[in-house]
């Protein structure tokens, strides 16, 4: 297996256009690694709340408890 310095030494052998194409395809890759991790804590959330997890609560109720939430210090 690589080491990141090994990777950086050989990414930096690329021509400057292939950098480019490189930087590219590795923010495309961590793009879409992010997307699927969103999509598999959405699934679970709604699956959570489907069974219950969650209590029912007005939009009103579940704003002002995230504005307490960022008011109050962290543990």
């Amino acid at each position: 297996m690589s080491t990141l310095d090994q990777v950086l030494k050989d990414a930096l052998q690329l021509s400057s256009e292939q950098q480019e194409i490189l930087i590219n395809i590795l923010q495309n890759r961590h793009h879409e690694n992010r997307r699927a991790e969103i999509v598999t804590d959405a699934q679970q959330t709604l699956a959570d709340f489907h069974v219950g997890k969650f209590p029912h609560q007005s939009a009103q109720n579940v704003i002002a408890e995230l504005r307490q939430s960022l008011n109050e210090p962290e543990k």
